[in-house]
Order: structure tokens, then C-alpha cells, then sequence
């Protein structure tokens, strides 16, 4: 998200008059990534949807083609945020990822963006082996960048989205390592999803005294998109332990937290669902 505002604000005049999306799209755009930070993701879609339509609508050439690419990638991208489940959602950043992959111009730039994206919406389609392939490919193509600093976010986002992958396929010990050895340089952005995916992994392994424990460290509040991931992981991990009052309750708290952010069809809401179902069989 960071990327396309700082895109933004650098987009010059000059860059405007040859094609780029004008400075107001990007604000458009921009304030869609805002209302996604609130949580607000089906106002954020609705907003770049509408700006797609707007461009496509055109009688005469459309001079800023760029703009609907990004339009379209901030509307799938509050899709999956949401965690509606669609199958047409991976069809729509498999578009946007061959044209990116055709042109040069200036949404070249969130092409491994939208291919990692792309992985997420794999995971949730229960084809881990393909995401793990997906996420493996965009750090290969990082590892060939120079070392810039706007590509640290990515390059964490991309190995959480490995790890989980890999948990998804029973490989628990390697999404171990990837949490554990990348925990130490997380910011605040990335260390809540790679605590999460340390804790997914430990319980995946049985060890779930240590999972919980991981579970109860100090971390900052999650944004909207990862509501109720972590208590989902610490419930599972009480639940295996015997714990089922506070397995129910913590399971419980995950549900509130999806059900006030996330899409009724969201994979989480699913998996806490079931968990319930164990927990308090009817």
C-alpha cells in the first residue's frame, strides 16, 4: 500500500503529460487504500471500481490506460482484503499480473505486489504448492534487485506468505524457521503476522505450551485485514491443551473480531467456525 502512495506523490507533471494516471486518480486511489486501513474495504473496492468504470467508459482513446490497471489492483486488492471469496478474483490479478508482465510503464512497478497477492488468493483456493511457488518466485526476483529499501516490506510480506504455505502443506518446521529467523528485524508492520505464523507453526507441530506462549507477547493492534488471526491460533493452541473454556472464549473473540471486519465468507471465519464446532460439539 505504501508503495503506490509514495508512487504518487512522485508522479510528476512531466510524467502526466506522457500517460501516467493523473494526480487526481491517485488520490482517488490513494483514499482507497485509506478507507481499507479503516477496515472499510467494500467502500474502498466500490471506490476503485468505480473509477475503472469511469476510464473504461471513454468514447475517445483513453490516454491513461495505467490508470485503470491500478484501479483494478486496488479493487481486488480490497476484494482479498475483505476475504470475499470469489473465483473470479483469481482470474482478475491473473490479468492484472499479464499485463503487467507485457508492458514497461509505470504499473510495471506493482507487478510482484499483485503476483504475491495472487499467492494469497491461492492459499485461500487450498493450492498451497502453487503459492508457495508464487511467493518462492517474487523473492527470487528481489534477490536479483539491488538492496532498496522500499523492497523490505515486500520481501517480509512475501515470507509470511511462504511460511503460511507452507504450514497449509504440513510443513511446519520450515515456516518455523522462517518466523523465527525473521522475527528479529520485523517492524511494526510485519511482526504481528510473523508472531502469528511462529505461533500457527508451533501448534502445527504439537508444541503448544510454546505456541501459547509465543501467542501472549506484546504486539501492536493488528489492522482490519488480519482480524482475528492470532486469537484463532492461540484458541487452537488452548484447545489441544485441555483448555476448552478458554479455547470457547478466545475462539469466540476471533469470530467478534472477523465478523466486525471480514466478509462473512472469509476463510478464517470458516476455520474459527469449525474450531467452535470441536470445542462445543451440538
Amino acid at each position: 500500500m505504501a508503495y503506490l502512495r509514495r508512487m504518487g506523490k512522485a508522479t510528476s507533471w512531466v510524467a502526466w503529460t506522457g500517460g501516467a494516471p493523473a494526480p487526481w486518480h491517485l488520490a482517488v486511489l490513494d483514499e482507497a487504500y485509506a478507507l481499507m486501513d479503516e477496515g472499510r474495504f467494500e467502500d474502498a473496492e466500490a471506490r476503485a471500481r468505480a473509477l475503472v468504470t469511469a476510464r473504461r467508459s471513454r468514447t475517445r482513446r483513453d490516454r491513461r490506460p495505467g490508470t485503470v490497471w491500478y484501479a483494478a489492483y486496488v479493487a481486488a486488492l480490497a476484494a482479498r482484503a475483505h476475504g470475499r471469496q470469489e473465483p473470479s478474483l483469481l482470474a482478475e490479478f491473473e490479468a492484472l499480473i499479464a499485463e503487467a508482465e507485457r508492458t514497461y510503464d509505470i504499473h510495471h512497478g506493482l507487478l510482484l505486489p499483485a503476483r504475491l497477492n495472487h499467492a494469497w488468493v491461492l492459499i485461500d483456493e487450498e493450492r498451497a504448492a502453487e503459492a508457495e511457488a508464487e511467493a518462492l518466485d517474487v523473492l527470487r526476483a528481489l534477490a536479483r534487485r539491488a538492496q532498496r529499501a522500499e523492497d523490505r516490506q515486500l520481501e517480509l510480506s512475501a515470507l509470511i506468505c511462504l511460511g503460511h504455505a507452507l504450514c497449509a502443506q504440513g510443513r511446519y518446521e520450515e515456516s518455523e524457521t522462517i518466523a523465527r529467523a525473521h522475527l528479529p528485524r520485523a517492524d511494526e508492520g510485519s511482526v504481528h503476522p510473523l508472531r502469528t505464523l511462529l505461533v500457527r507453526s508451533l501448534s502445527g507441530l504439537e508444541r503448544h505450551e510454546e505456541a501459547l506462549a509465543e501467542s501472549l507477547e506484546a504486539l501492536p493492534e493488528p489492522p482490519p485485514h488480519a482480524a482475528g488471526h492470532l486469537e484463532l491460533r492461540r484458541a487452537t493452541a488452548l484447545h489441544a491443551l485441555g483448555r476448552g473454556d478458554e479455547a470457547q472464549a478466545e475462539a469466540g473473540r476471533a469470530l467478534a473480531a472477523c465478523e466486525r471486519n471480514l466478509h462473512p465468507t472469509h476463510p478464517r471465519t470458516a476455520a474459527i467456525r469449525t474450531l467452535l464446532s470441536r470445542i462445543t460439539p451440538p
